[in-house]
């Protein structure tokens, strides 16, 4: 009789083990037996929105602690505005843990995206962007580029305010705009040479026109640049529309400095 007992044993054993595994995997106990109902949110994110964030893993988390899918979740949270990477735990009986690391914004690109402190290009969404980042635009594929080239400006022009921004445009020609406006204008040869020249003579023109502020600088010239300078402000006494002055001024460069490329 125990021989016959122990058998049958054994089956109702396997029976009880392998019921909840089938369960489990067709979806229907996990569910209802143990459902995540605890959203965990690590990492200290600042933009991330926490109402899009539930609104993305609530419907995946429903499915139970032993049938959500984790890649699922980790994914379409990785696809959310300002995260760079996202990871997702789950802890027994009902929680789900997603640690979110942000993009930090080093730049705005273009119109409507920004560059991280990684050199990584992101949409800015509809969240408020930090104020006073530079402004970059360039080829994704041309990101350094555009970076070194800002850096140079922000060392060389220091002492003239500053550097607001630096493009490439599609023809690759560069330009760089300073914090009070003015735009110089280097072509697509040399820039950095162009731009290391041009930055040591700035301080000069500007303390020998005071009363003017520099609009335009068109570096592109073999032998020289031109300036366009704004019109003096009128006297508060006179007052005036301010405008820009049409014509152009040629400078030559100082004979001891050669300027390569052409007016490109």
């Amino acid at each position: 009789m125990k021989a016959v007992l122990r058998p049958l044993a054994w089956l109702l054993a396997v029976a009880l083990i392998a019921l909840p595994v089938v369960a489990v995997v067709e979806g229907w106990m996990g569910a209802t037996r143990w459902p995540l109902s605890i959203l965990r949110v690590s990492g200290q994110p600042q933009r991330v929105d926490r109402a899009l964030l539930q609104a993305t893993v609530m419907p995946m988390a429903q499915r139970g602690f032993f049938a959500v899918d984790l890649g699922d979740v980790q994914r379409a949270v990785s696809g959310l505005p300002w995260v760079e990477h996202a990871e997702v735990r789950k802890h027994w009986p009902n929680v789900l843990e997603v640690h979110i690391q942000e993009y930090k914004p080093a730049a705005r690109w273009g119109a409507a995206r920004l560059l991280s402190e990684k050199g990584q290009i992101f949409p800015a969404g509809r969240l408020q962007v930090p104020a006073g980042l530079p402004q970059l635009d360039g080829p994704e594929a041309r990101v350094p580029e555009v970076v070194a080239l800002y850096q140079q400006a922000q060392r060389q022009l220091a002492n003239s305010g500053g550097t607001l921004g630096v493009a490439l445009d599609p023809r690759g020609s560069w330009s760089v705009t300073l914090r009070d406006g003015t735009q110089l204008v280097l072509g697509r040869n040399d820039p950095q040479l162009r731009l290391e020249r041009f930055a040591a003579l700035l301080p000069h023109l500007n303390a020998q026109n005071p009363m003017r502020r520099l609009q335009r600088a068109d570096l592109r010239y073999t032998n020289g640049f031109a300036l366009q300078w704004a019109k003096p402000e009128p006297a508060p006494a006179h007052p005036a529309a301010a405008g820009a002055a049409t014509a152009p001024t040629h400078r030559n460069l100082p004979p001891s400095t050669t300027n390569h490329g052409s007016n490109t």
